[in-house]
């Protein structure tokens, strides 16, 4: 198998590997960044390809996006009340514009 041969993994890790990679690129990764980034994460989570099909693999772990998810959490309490809200009208006013 060559190389970034994704044969190998069951539909649901690719599904994973590219609701990572959108989440990435959102936040403004470079795109060849946030595809390596995205199956680094889902290889670490599920221990590499599993192929489809009854009693076939391991069950995922999620320790790398619980890592991150309480990351994220901890950045945010270390702002000010008056920063968080700010920030949360300013998105939504973005959000608004794109909408409208």
């Amino acid at each position: 198998m060559p190389q970034g041969d994704k044969s190998s993994y069951a539909d649901k890790q690719k599904r994973k590997a590219r609701h990572i990679e959108q989440g990435y690129e959102e936040r403004g990764v470079p795109k060849d960044e946030a595809e390596s980034r995205a199956w680094a994460t889902v290889n670490k989570e599920s221990g590499g390809g599993n192929k489809s099909g009854s009693g076939r693999g391991k069950p995922d772990t999620h320790g790398s996006s619980r890592k991150g998810g309480r990351l994220g959490g901890a950045a945010s309490v270390r702002r000010s009340a008056a920063d968080r809200s700010a920030a949360a009208k300013k998105g939504w006013e973005t959000r608004r514009r794109k909408a409208g």
